[in-house]
């Protein structure tokens, strides 16, 4: 089903459409982060990156538990953005050989993923509360609170050590 698809055609429809696009995507993040702490040389990065994979789980299990609460099966559709942005960060963490800047990149990559979450969990809260579903959008707030924290961490660590380490 495409995003502009014929099976899509309510605001309900394209809740559950989008809801499935994160979890896909969150499901992909979780494949992704191992590799990226193993990359990770800076300590704060590596411990980061590790505290953001519970989290990532944490997230996996309320987006089910939002697919519960709406009555629907829990189950992604390919996100083609989310691949982009991960198969983007392996190409250029495979192409740098300076630790340091690795490190940096690697906080470029994460922050893209960051961002693509928040811009998809704003949405499913506007439409949620707009379908009547202020539980689901509850819930749904918990992950976008979290991704914010996690841009926000990854910010500081960029600007108070990491890109300096990388110039």
């Amino acid at each position: 089903m495409g995003l502009f698809s014929k099976d899509i055609k309510t605001l309900d429809d394209l809740f559950v459409h989008t809801l499935r696009d994160i979890y896909y995507a969150e499901k992909q993040i979780l494949k992704a982060l191992p590799d990226m702490i193993e990359k990770a040389t800076n300590p704060t990065l590596k411990q980061g990156f590790q505290a953001h994979l519970g989290e990532t789980k944490n997230q996996v299990a309320r987006l089910e538990q939002v697919f519960k609460m709406h009555g629907v099966e829990a189950k992604g559709v390919n996100c083609p953005a989310i691949d982009g942005i991960i198969e983007e960060a392996n190409e250029v963490a495979g192409e740098v050989d300076d630790k340091q800047v690795l490190d940096a990149a690697l906080i470029a990559a994460a922050q893209a993923v960051e961002h693509y979450e928040m811009t998809r969990y704003g949405t499913l809260i506007a439409w949620a509360k707009q379908l009547g579903r202020p539980d689901c959008a509850s819930v749904l707030q918990q992950n976008l609170d979290e991704e914010k924290a996690a841009d926000m961490k990854l910010t500081k660590m960029a600007e108070s050590t990491v890109n300096k380490q990388a110039a």
